[in-house]
């Protein structure tokens, strides 16, 4: 309990005192979670679509690995993207492993599968003869997709949520690839894990109230535009 209330101190402390050091880790941890969430959600609502609408051979099976890849463990992304991006993998020669791009890849592929799964369900969840009837009422393809987004976008907001909440907290992907150094790549997870090792309890008790502070903010934003739009 001890150990607790020195972490709400120390929290309050660092955060009114202006700690550099916090900032700089808050705003690095915020500018890669929320870059990777965009290109997920970039990639992810377009292949969500398709999968929702499509009718092709094998969209079973590729429904399956995308419910599979919603609970992939971040920490076998991290050895996965480590092994493409180490000197002697295939993209060993972009120089990218333990840098920020890095960390920023290994989140996209956190958060895609997640943004994939959530705008399928969400455009399922419409009734099929909706693009047919917006055909016939002459709506043009773009027009089309704006409607049905407009109509699926609580559970886009969802996706956004489920995104960003699966790679603002993940630790082992970060750690991976980004090696945890100072000044450069350390992030809230991967500093809470060295402050914890070094048995610095109540400053990691502190970067884990500003990580959920940091969540909660996001997700706070994303809860009131998806109110409002109900």
């Amino acid at each position: 309990m001890n150990d607790l209330r020195y972490g709400v101190a120390e929290a309050i402390r660092l955060l009114l005192a202006g700690d550099a050091e916090l900032y700089a880790v808050v705003s690095r941890t915020l500018a890669i979670s929320l870059l990777a969430t965009l290109l997920a959600m970039a990639v992810g609502v377009p292949l969500g679509y398709g999968l929702a609408r499509g009718k092709f051979p094998g969209r079973l099976v590729l429904l399956s690995a995308v419910n599979t890849g919603m609970g992939m463990p971040p920490v076998v992304v991290g050895l996965v993207v480590w092994l493409l991006l180490t000197r002697s993998g295939p993209l060993g020669s972009l120089d990218l492993i333990y840098t920020k791009p890095a960390m920023v890849l290994a989140q996209f592929v956190i958060a895609t599968p997640l943004v994939i799964g959530f705008t399928a369900a969400s455009i399922q969840a419409l009734p099929p003869q909706l693009p047919d009837l917006l055909a016939t009422l002459g709506a043009g393809r773009i027009r089309r997709l704006w409607i049905i987004s407009k109509e699926a976008q609580l559970g886009l907001v969802a996706a956004v949520m489920a995104g960003f909440g699966a790679v603002v907290s993940e630790v082992g992907a970060s750690m991976t690839v980004g090696g945890n150094l100072r000044g450069s790549t350390r992030v809230l997870t991967t500093a809470i894990v060295t402050e914890t090792g070094r048995g610095n309890v109540p400053v990691a008790l502190a970067l884990g109230l500003v990580l959920l502070a940091l969540a909660f903010a996001v997700n706070l934003l994303l809860t009131l535009i998806q109110q409002r739009q109900r």
